[in-house]
């Protein structure tokens, strides 16, 4: 376990990201003293192996489960997130959970370019959410530090953006945040958006058209505003009124310029 972790902690390191051009945001290496993330499945949750395969359709809960039991990261992963939203059977965050850790578990190490690695990633990440706020009436308490693990494995490794999403939150609006942490938060914040993770893009926009803790650069927020209303759900509703508050109190000049920002994206986003 110690060489594992000390590889893992290499690994990090190395994918510690390099601030964007674009955005002037300097920063110094990632948190290197965080501890390796494999998660444990809590006790007594794991089924035995079957002894017959099941009769009944794939695409039923049982074989689910049974192909949860054995080494698949996708059934453990669909039946994580059944449980997580309520779909198909009653919602269950604990049991949710478990299925997470079992795929954390087993699949750490694969590859970052392995079939199965943004299913890992999105492991990783599901644990650090539940581990932001614990798991009411059970051992999984809420632990800001344990959820920042495990979105710094998955944002390192895996550079998974959804996680670079949620790490930088931590860093960039945690009480007390320190210079570094803002510079941390602002890097992560600026890969996950230049990956297309339209709530990275909302919170930079933001801070960037109001010159929050960067420098005021409205044209590029109002660029990163109008990408990530285009990529809002209906629910996300603090991201359209932050594009129509700063669209509202915009220039000409400065929404010209976005368009012209705008275009460049896209392009490039093609080539």
């Amino acid at each position: 376990m110690r060489t594992f972790e000390r590889t893992i902690f290499a690994l990090i390191l190395a994918a510690t990201p390099v601030a964007t051009s674009g955005f002037a945001f300097d920063g110094a290496p990632i948190n290197q003293d965080s501890t390796i993330p494999v998660v444990t499945a809590q006790p007594g949750t794991a089924s035995s192996l079957k002894k017959v395969v099941p009769t009944v359709p794939d695409t039923s809960l049982t074989a689910l489960e049974y192909a949860a039991d054995g080494p698949n990261p996708i059934a453990q992963w669909r039946l994580g997130r059944m449980y997580a939203l309520g779909d198909g059977v009653d919602q269950n965050d604990l049991r949710a959970f478990e299925y997470f850790s079992r795929i954390a578990d087993k699949h750490a190490e694969d590859s970052p370019s392995a079939p199965q690695a943004a299913i890992v990633a999105n492991a990783f990440v599901a644990l650090g959410r539940y581990y932001l706020n614990g798991i009411p009436n059970s051992k999984i308490k809420a632990d800001t530090e344990r959820a920042r693990e495990m979105f710094s494995y998955a944002a390192s490794y895996f550079g998974n953006a959804d996680a670079q999403y949620d790490l930088a939150r931590l860093y960039l609006k945690s009480a007390g945040s320190s210079r570094d942490d803002f510079r941390y938060g602002a890097r992560w914040l600026g890969l996950a958006a230049q990956k297309g993770q339209h709530q990275a893009q909302a919170l930079l926009g933001q801070m960037l058209f109001n010159g929050d803790q960067l420098p005021r650069q409205p044209a590029r927020g109002l660029m990163w505003l109008t990408l990530a209303r285009d990529s809002a759900t209906p629910d996300e509703i603090w991201i359209r009124d932050s594009y129509n508050k700063a669209i509202a109190k915009a220039s000409e000049e400065d929404r010209a310029m976005a368009l012209q920002m705008l275009e460049h994206w896209v392009q490039g986003r093609r080539d």
